[in-house]
């Protein structure tokens, strides 16, 4: 993971959150990405969600694969816990730091290739054991740190910047991971800070696994014309499938207009999420509708963004499993190795 330090200058009236901290506390590296590249703005949103939730930046845990997406986590709360692992393996390594501490806020930052190709897999299963963790994909449909061969994501027709067509249909992240039973999934677009910070906090104060398709253009590879993943692209065909406002427990809900539209939805630590503009007919809480409302939209050429879908019900890892929340670590060594005469009782549930 490349870093070079940021240097440490704070205006004295710079506004602290509740903990005291000011917004550069929740600062990492300087970044070396390209400049406009997509990432930095998911980067900009992280720290802004961080430091709006209050969140000491010592109880995150930051997980990433490889790929130029995988280098964002050094850009953001450099007093973090955080690695690097194995291409399309992050979630593995998340499952198993996630059993030993639950304590932690874990937070995955992954790429198109990185998780729809190699790590397909991976995410799958993360899905299906209902990891609770926010799992972000910066998708923009190319390899941008091998010189933009076309990823998972790429859709049918889009070109590379030589004109070379891809033929091969997508792997769409957001209809994957509904179907496989996601309680959370939403999507965005790196330019839009508006939507992509509130969808951040609900990600994180969501208990369970929470995907974020967030759509990163690449802007040495895959900005041009003929690119379904770029700037000029996704700005013509947005379609903001809700507005969607983060409440914390000890704040107001208010509308600007009492006539709108809305749902409110309350997660489980009293946070809610206030779905503002919901369109006739949607209802995010329903998989058929929106399955059936992401496939029309889709023939349309639209992309939709917002929070999708939502599960509040669904048990996360460590309810299902009925594990400790305490840290391993922290627990007594008679509690860690129980003995032969319990490990026998164990073994006998097998024969």
């Amino acid at each position: 993971m490349s870093f070079i330090s940021r240097p440490k200058v704070t205006h004295s009236s710079a506004p602290r959150n509740r903990l005291g901290l000011r917004k550069r506390d929740y600062e990492g590296g300087m970044s070396t990405l390209c400049a406009g590249c997509g990432h930095d703005s998911i980067t900009a949103a992280f720290v802004q969600a961080f430091w709006e939730l209050d969140v000491p930046p010592h109880q995150v845990a930051k997980m990433s694969g490889i790929g130029c997406s995988s280098k964002t986590p050094a850009y953001f709360l450099s007093q973090a816990h955080g690695i690097n692992t194995v291409h399309g393996r992050m979630p593995s390594i998340a499952t198993g730091a996630n059993a030993a501490h639950g304590g932690l806020s874990y937070v995955g930052v992954s790429g198109d290739g990185d998780s729809l190709s190699i790590g397909l897999g991976q995410l799958a299963h993360a899905i299906r054991r209902n990891l609770n963790m926010l799992y972000v994909i910066e998708n923009n449909g190319v390899y941008g740190l091998t010189k933009g061969q076309f990823s998972a994501s790429a859709d049918v027709g889009s070109k590379t910047k030589k004109g070379e067509a891809n033929e091969q249909p997508p792997i769409d992240p957001v209809t994957f991971s509904i179907n496989l039973g996601a309680p959370f999934v939403a999507r965005s677009f790196s330019g839009d800070k508006a939507q992509l910070v509130p969808l951040i906090k609900a990600g994180l104060k969501h208990r369970g696994f929470a995907l974020i398709d967030v759509l990163s253009p690449c802007v040495t590879f895959n900005d041009h014309e003929d690119s379904t993943k770029s700037y000029n692209y996704t700005r013509q065909f947005y379609h903001p499938a809700v507005h969607t406002d983060f409440v914390p427990p000890y704040e107001r809900i208010e509308l600007d207009d009492p006539k709108r539209d809305a749902l409110r939805l309350e997660l489980h630590d009293g946070t809610s999420l206030l779905l503002k503009e919901v369109g006739a007919g949607y209802d995010p809480t329903d998989r058929p509708v929106v399955l059936k409302y992401l496939d029309e939209r889709k023939q349309l050429g639209e992309v939709v963004t917002g929070l999708l879908f939502v599960n509040r019900e669904k048990p996360d890892l460590h309810a299902r499993n009925g594990t400790t929340r305490t840290p391993l670590r922290d627990l007594e060594y008679a509690k860690l190795k129980p003995g032969a005469e319990i490990l026998d009782k164990v073994m006998a549930r097998y024969r």
